[in-house]
């Protein structure tokens, strides 16, 4: 038992230098391994740290510029509401110095009115001077005969006696138009529109060639315009720009009927009229006014010239 025991031992020592080198190896290896494994865990550990601080840099960029796509949009919002604002702001200046243009235009119609009034009743005058100075004088300052009946005396009737006067109706006369204009302009700018229909009307009727009836006529659509009775008023300004084309109230009345064919829901013939506004009387208040409507609409000023060339079929 001894020598068994003795013979193991003999062997395992043997045995022992051959095994030592393997196992040595081995050791290594594994300690190479775990040093690779925990460079790779480093290395994942710090590209997880970069990509950590990347992401914050994006999510911060982001941030910023979302921050300063909102203030762009605030300021673009404020330039809006500026432009319109201003847009509005010009568009009642235009209004108001288009109503003064025209109370304008009107004095200067009266005006011209009454100047050829005076006119005429100056050569009137002048005529009849010029008639009792080349008449010849009368023996004891009796008038020069008249050749006709004397006064209260008919034409002689049957045995010689004098007939009844033979009595016409007389037709009233008008006023003369400048006052009749006057005074419908009067109550045109107080409010009343009655009275002033049938004012204007009586200058149309009255005195069909005057200035004043083109003047009269397109006011006779500014009272159905305030008073929203927008299809009448277009009838008016239609008679305005038709039978007194070279009014000054044309480019009014052109500016009006846009605006009450606009309201009348027909924006396309509304849009028309504006644009031959614009394009006829360019240089005109209402002109302006015309531009600043159509840019508030969002429409071009001058439509789209169509293409030469016939759309191509597919």
């Amino acid at each position: 038992m001894r020598k068994q025991i003795i013979r193991f031992t003999a062997l395992a020592f043997l045995a022992l230098p051959v095994a030592m080198p393997h196992a040595f190896a081995v050791s290594k290896e594994m300690v190479q391994l775990q040093t690779q494994v925990q460079q790779l865990q480093d290395m994942v550990q710090h590209l997880q740290t970069s990509n950590d601080e990347r992401m914050g840099v994006i999510v911060n960029l982001v941030q910023q510029n979302t921050d300063n796509v909102n203030r762009m949009m605030a300021a673009v919002n404020a330039l809006q509401q500026t432009l319109k604002a201003e847009n509005e702001q010009r568009g009642s200046g235009a209004t108001q110095l288009s109503s003064q243009i025209q109370s304008l235009n009107d004095s200067v119609d009266e005006l011209k009115t009454r100047i050829g009034n005076l006119t005429t009743q100056v050569q009137s005058i002048q005529g009849q001077l010029q008639n009792v100075n080349g008449m010849p004088a009368q023996p004891g300052g009796a008038p020069p005969p008249t050749g006709g009946l004397q006064p209260n005396q008919g034409p002689a009737g049957p045995g010689g006696q004098a007939a009844a006067p033979q009595l016409t109706p007389a037709t009233p006369a008008a006023p003369p138009v400048d006052q009749l204009y006057q005074s419908a302009l009067r109550d045109y700018n107080s409010a009343k529109y009655n009275i002033a229909i049938s004012e204007f009307g009586d200058v149309i009727h009255y005195y069909p060639q005057d200035p004043l009836a083109g003047n009269a006529q397109f006011y006779l659509g500014e009272i159905n315009y305030r008073q929203g009775k927008y299809a009448a008023a277009v009838k008016n300004y239609d008679a305005v720009l038709e039978q007194y084309s070279g009014n000054p109230k044309a480019p009014a009345a052109e500016l009006r009927k846009g605006q009450s064919l606009i309201e009348m829901g027909q924006k396309d013939a509304g849009v028309r009229e504006l644009r031959t506004l614009v394009q006829r009387y360019p240089q005109t208040p209402e002109a302006q006014e015309g531009r600043s409507k159509l840019n508030g609409m969002g429409v071009r000023i001058y439509a789209a010239k169509p293409s030469a060339y016939p759309p191509t079929s597919p």
